[in-house]
């Protein structure tokens, strides 16, 4: 199974995310092609209602703790509750940076 595929059933699994987007962005940096260790997450869960951005980025840490040790290298966490979702538009979501190795 792929890192992206594990990382999207644990959040699916744990989270239960309304809506949920697991990016490779590997190609973004400098590592070989069709590497998997940089990944952006939107995760959009009720769970995460009432909570502030660092418990939302923790809990989602806690259920990649295995990935963030073993395979991945970066993450970038979008963490937003129904209500935020709603009032969203995709231009709002921020962009990952181009690595600094890459450049």
């Amino acid at each position: 199974m792929s890192i992206k595929a594990q990382i999207e059933q644990k959040l699916a699994t744990q989270l239960s995310p309304v809506h949920l987007d697991v990016i490779n962005e590997s190609y973004m940096h400098n590592v070989p092609s069709g590497s998997e260790s940089h990944f952006k997450v939107i995760v959009v869960s009720e769970q995460f209602s009432g909570q502030r951005l660092l418990q939302r980025h923790r809990a989602i840490n806690a259920v990649l703790a295995d990935e963030l040790a073993n395979h991945i290298h970066a993450l970038a966490i979008h963490a937003y509750d129904p209500q935020q979702w709603q009032s969203m538009t995709e231009a709002q979501i921020p962009s990952s940076p181009d690595c600094a190795s890459k450049k």
